[in-house]
């Protein structure tokens, strides 16, 4: 049974996501989701464990070996994103039914449920697969269903996000799509261990470049990098708050995967990094994405798309640490794409706590909500504790890392804007705590309770995260060490 987890991370949720439509009521079709789930969380588990133990897992699906067949491959990099985005798939779930019964039509329900495990397997398939075009397609799967769960909102600019979504999508998508095609009309193969072996004797050639250039603009906008980033803050906005949170949490950081993959065991460090200096280009749109998407965010009045900012700033930090391309920094941004994932998806499900309740994500309405639901309050506010750094979370580890890279390579003044960005986040956070805790409720307002008990759950769970991984970091850092190194070996 175990020999087959590779393929069952994939199947599962694939044949699951059909049975909510048959399913169709709206406790069934998510204890199943939730089962589902939970059982493709404990594979990943035992996915990385293996790879951690024994090194890395070839699968050939239908015994027909690469690169003649689809293969699928675990090593340590891809396992640390399968556990994250699995980790995420489960929680959210868990946290859904009370905030899809608040913002999502009753007879959709099933559609939600359907489409997430279809975005689920996309996600996973994304990141296990070992060929080349089988990325695309697994990006198709969670493109489609990610604007499917983006419009099904009640709040009809939805789908209006939903669109812009599905246009800059589709253009990203179609890049990649020509990248891949120009590699395999030079290499005569999509699988990625034998490419990463064929391509280095064609560095030279104008196609392979032009197949690069498509690759990296395709993923730089998938990933959200400044400033193909304009799809984000209308996504993460408008979208039910569930939705919001899964998407801000695992979508983001398997692109910033792909990119990884990509570059660093296909094309390789020394084409992409020496030959073609990808750093001139990465550390500088990095920094400026960082600056204006937080300053951005200090000017924002509405909480979702204040977070959704956020995020593109720590997309910036995490593509900081690729462009400065050592074992420390890559070790910096792995480790960040998953703390990013726990505070970020701590604060969208404490915000969704919050919406359950009042109805509101509007700022104004926030007044005295430290004291009218302390609970969720304390969550976002730990969770924006590690957003901005603070030491004992984890986004003080991440930030210390690339801080740490940045000295290594004597470019102090890159060290010293890492310190600045980190007081702009001081910024738009107190600007939410100063209205949750030291402004009076606007008279009239009604008394409200916290969020239901699953709710917070789900939400504690991200938060504990928060603070658990910042104080031991040998999981998480130990594991960012192995696959920066692995990275930078160029292995496959």
């Amino acid at each position: 049974m175990t020999e087959h987890l590779p393929i069952l991370q994939i199947i599962v949720p694939l044949i699951s996501a059909p049975v909510c439509v048959l399913l169709r009521r709206k406790m069934l079709t998510w204890a199943f989701s939730l089962m589902v789930s939970l059982a493709v969380l404990c594979m990943a588990a035992m996915l990385l464990q293996q790879v951690l133990e024994s090194g890395p897992i070839s699968y050939a699906l239908g015994n027909w070996s690469a690169p003649w067949g689809i293969e699928y491959r675990v090593d340590v990099v891809n396992a640390f994103v399968l556990l994250l985005v699995s980790i995420i798939g489960a929680v959210v779930l868990l946290y859904a039914p009370s905030s899809v019964a608040k913002e999502i039509p009753h007879d959709r329900h099933y559609l939600f449920y359907t489409a997430y495990l279809l975005c689920l397997t996309g996600l996973l398939g994304i990141t296990i697969t070992g060929d080349a075009f089988n990325v695309f397609v697994f990006l198709e799967i969670s493109a489609l269903s990610s604007y499917m769960l983006i419009s099904l909102g009640e709040d009809r600019r939805a789908l209006t996000a939903a669109y812009q979504y599905l246009v800059m999508g589709t253009i990203g998508a179609t890049f990649i799509l020509i990248g891949i095609g120009l590699m395999y009309m030079m290499t005569g193969t999509l699988n990625m261990a034998d490419l990463s072996s064929r391509l280095p004797s064609m560095h030279g050639s104008r196609t392979i470049l032009v197949a690069f250039a498509f690759l990296i603009v395709g993923m730089s906008l998938k990933l959200a990098l400044f400033p193909l980033h304009m799809w984000l803050p209308n996504a993460y906005c408008y979208a039910p708050s569930v939705v919001t949170a899964f998407l801000a949490s695992t979508a983001t950081k398997v692109s910033i995967y792909v990119f990884l993959r990509f570059v660093f065991t296909i094309f390789g460090v020394d084409f992409a990094f020496e030959n073609l200096n990808l750093s001139t280009f990465l550390l500088p749109l990095s920094l400026i994405g960082i600056f204006v998407a937080s300053t951005v965010a200090i000017f924002q009045t509405d909480i979702k798309r204040l977070l959704a900012y956020s995020s593109i700033a720590q997309i910036g930090y995490i593509m900081l640490g690729v462009g400065l391309v050592s074992a420390t920094s890559l070790t910096g941004s792995i480790v960040h794409l998953f703390n990013h994932a726990m505070m970020k998806g701590g604060l969208f499900l404490a915000v969704g706590c919050i919406m359950l309740r009042i109805g509101s994500v509007d700022l104004a309405d926030w007044q005295g909500l430290g004291r009218r639901m302390p609970v969720t309050m304390a969550a976002f506010v730990l969770c924006g504790l590690s957003l901005i750094g603070v030491p004992m979370t984890v986004g003080f580890v991440s930030k210390w890392y690339l801080i740490l890279a940045a000295l290594e390579q004597g470019l102090w003044p890159v060290a010293l804007l890492v310190l600045m960005s980190s007081l702009l986040a001081v910024i738009y956070i107190w600007r939410v705590v100063e209205t949750a805790y030291f402004q009076a409720p606007a008279d009239g307002a009604a008394k409200v309770k916290e969020a239901p008990f699953l709710m917070q759950v789900s939400m504690w769970i991200l938060t504990g995260a928060t603070l658990f991984f910042g104080v031991s970091t040998s999981l998480t850092v130990g594991v960012a060490q192995r696959a920066a190194e692995w990275l930078l070996g160029g292995s496959q």
